[in-house]
């Protein structure tokens, strides 16, 4: 079994992401195998927060080549969590801006 720690790889910084903070949207990268109930429940659990919804994006990885060498990025997959109007905000960001 997994745990949340499991399921939430890292946070997602960009200016994108920033942005999505007025809107009390956050971008977390995921586990390729998780699903939209187990990536509620690991945000929920880990930061203590209401999730309202959640949506999941899966980021193939691009073929790159140095010289006669080719290569491809590691596919990936993030998750935008919205977080409901009483919730509050996830501290790990607040910090950021």
């Amino acid at each position: 079994m997994r745990t949340p720690y499991d399921v939430i790889k890292k946070p997602v910084i960009s200016e994108k992401s920033m942005d999505g903070m007025a809107d009390r949207k956050y971008t977390f990268e995921v586990d390729m195998r998780a699903n939209k109930t187990e990536v509620k429940q690991a945000v929920e659990a880990v930061f203590g927060v209401k999730v309202a919804k959640v949506n999941l994006i899966k980021v193939v990885g691009k073929v790159k080549r140095q010289g006669k060498y080719i290569g491809k990025r590691a596919d990936r997959k993030k998750a935008v969590i919205t977080l409901t109007q009483d919730s509050n905000g996830i501290e790990f960001f607040e910090s950021m801006m």
